[in-house]
C-alpha cells in the first residue's frame, strides 16, 4: 500500500502561525522530515513513535542534497507512511515545493500542499513593516539572494530598480553588499529606506535599519547572520512612525 506525501509550511519562526491543517498533519503523520528553519517546537507536537528526520541545509553545510531528500519521501511513502514534508515558511516560495510535488508525480506518489505563511510577508511584518501600504507601496517583489548578481542571473536588477514599491531579499546575507550595489548602479535612489531582518518572528529577532546605501554596513557592523530577510522600500519608514510592535534585541538605525 502507498502512502501520502503532504508538503506543509511550518511558517517563520513563531509555532504559533502554523495553519490548523498543517498542525493536524504533524500529529498524525508517520514519518516527518524537517528543514533547519522550522519552528522546532513543533515536532514536539508529532506521535511518540513517528520517525524524525532532519533534512536540514544551512549555507555552509548540508546534511542531505535535495536530490536525497526527493528519493527520501519517495521512499518513505513508497512504505506505505504518512509522509509530512515540513518547510520553513511556505513550501511553494523559494522552499523547492515544486520539485519534490514533482518527483512524487513521477514516481507516483500521492501528494498535498499545505500552504504556509511565507517569511517573506510575516517577517517584515513582526519587524512592523507593512510590505503594502496606501500611497507608498502598491507592489511587492520578492526575490531570492542566494543568486550572485556578478554572474548570470534570472533577476532583472535594472527592471527592479525602477519598478517601485517593496523589495523583499529573501536569504541574501551572503551576497547583500553585491545585490544593493547592483541595485543603487541600475539606478534606485541611495536614500531608498531599507531594513535587514535576523531570525525574524523568534525572540532572537534583530533589526538593522538604514538606507540602501547605509544597510550593508549596518548589518555587517551588527554581524547579522543568516537567517535574514532584507526590505527594501518606502514602507520601512512605517516601522519607526508607529507600526513597530514586536519586542526585539536590537534596533540600529543610520
Amino acid at each position: 500500500m502507498i502512502g501520502k506525501v503532504f508538503l506543509v509550511g511550518a511558517g517563520p519562526g513563531d509555532p504559533d502561525l502554523i495553519t490548523v491543517k498543517g498542525l493536524r498533519l504533524i500529529r498524525s503523520a508517520d514519518v516527518i522530515i524537517y528543514d533547519r528553519l522550522i519552528p522546532h517546537e513543533l515536532l514536539g507536537e508529532a506521535r511518540p513513535d513517528a520517525e524524525l528526520i532532519d533534512a536540514g541545509k544551512a549555507p555552509a553545510r548540508q546534511r542531505l542534497s535535495q536530490e536525497a531528500i526527493n528519493a527520501l519521501i519517495v521512499e518513505k511513502a513508497s512504505q506505505g507512511d504518512q509522509v509530512v514534508r515540513l518547510k520553513g515558511g511556505d513550501p511553494f516560495v523559494f522552499g523547492r515545493g515544486g520539485e519534490e510535488a514533482l518527483a512524487c508525480f513521477k514516481a507516483g506518489i500521492p501528494f498535498e500542499v499545505v500552504p504556509g505563511v511565507s517569511s517573506a510577508f510575516a517577517v517584515p511584518a513582526y519587524a512592523g513593516i507593512p510590505v503594502t501600504h496606501r500611497g507608498l507601496s502598491s507592489a511587492l517583489t520578492i526575490i531570492t539572494g542566494h543568486e550572485d548578481p556578478s554572474e548570470a542571473s534570472s533577476v532583472d536588477y535594472d527592471a527592479l530598480a525602477h519598478l517601485g514599491g517593496t523589495l523583499v531579499i529573501l536569504m541574501g546575507v551572503q551576497h547583500a553588499a553585491a545585490i544593493l550595489a547592483r541595485l543603487a548602479e541600475a539606478g534606485l535612489p541611495a536614500a531608498t529606506p531599507a531594513a535587514v531582518i535576523e531570525w525574524g518572528a523568534t525572540p532572537d529577532q534583530r533589526v538593522a535599519e538604514g538606507t540602501l546605501a547605509t544597510i550593508a554596513a549596518v548589518a555587517a557592523a551588527l554581524d547579522i547572520q543568516p537567517p535574514a530577510i532584507t526590505v527594501i522600500g518606502e514602507v520601512v519608514r512605517l516601522r519607526g512612525e508607529g507600526v513597530r510592535w514586536f519586542g526585539e534585541l536590537l534596533a540600529q538605525a543610520i
